[in-house]
């Protein structure tokens, strides 16, 4: 058994399903991704409007958690992605209950937590609203303006399980070294060691 569960989390349009993809292929565990899950879960379904994105957004949570809880019953390794709220954000307290099942389950847990300039993140979300890959049920289906765009994504700063912790700057892409990152990935699934540790 590998009682290890990789997290990617944080700002929107910070690059986090890209590097869970990368990270997937190259450490060969599952991953579940919060924008792919939703559009597989809606895939009959038709969203008219913003309201019934999110009630599908919160049913997208739960359903990971499921599938989550699933794996973890049989000591499999996994990776999730999310923007993921800490308590306070949204009617569920989705910190709390990843961190419920990863002490119910006795796993180690690794955060990646993404942040940026949110000026420059911003103009990377409007950019990604207008592409097909984006899909219609994750569009907002509307024109969301810095301010709230900010406020969204400092929301998101107090998302704390417990585990190690890696906080990846993201504000350009050119500047990081994701191998980097696999690296310390491949070794926290190799190795035993429930020391709580931060690096930048």
């Amino acid at each position: 058994m590998n009682k290890k569960v990789i997290i990617i989390e944080g700002y929107l349009a910070s690059g986090k399903s890209t590097f869970a993809l990368q990270l997937s292929k190259s450490v060969n565990v599952t991953y579940l991704i919060k924008d792919t899950f939703k559009e597989a879960l809606c895939k009959n379904v038709s969203v008219t409007d913003r309201n019934e994105s999110s009630i599908f957004s919160s049913v997208t949570f739960d359903g990971m958690m499921y599938v989550m809880e699933r794996m973890f019953e049989t000591g499999l390794p996994v990776i999730i992605e999310g923007n993921f709220v800490p308590a306070g954000v949204k009617k569920t307290d989705e910190a709390g209950t990843i961190r419920q099942l990863i002490d119910k389950y006795d796993y180690d847990s690794l955060t990646f937590k993404f942040s940026g300039d949110t000026r420059i993140l911003h103009k990377r979300f409007i950019e990604r609203e207008k592409t097909p890959e984006r899909g219609d049920v994750n569009k907002m289906g509307f024109d969301v303006d810095l301010e709230t765009f900010d406020t969204w994504c400092h929301n998101l700063d107090k998302f704390d399980v417990g585990g190690k912790v890696v906080k990846v700057d993201t504000t350009d892409f050119s500047e990081i070294d994701f191998n980097k990152y696999i690296e310390f990935a491949k070794l926290f699934l190799a190795e035993d060691n429930e020391n709580e540790k931060i690096i930048s």
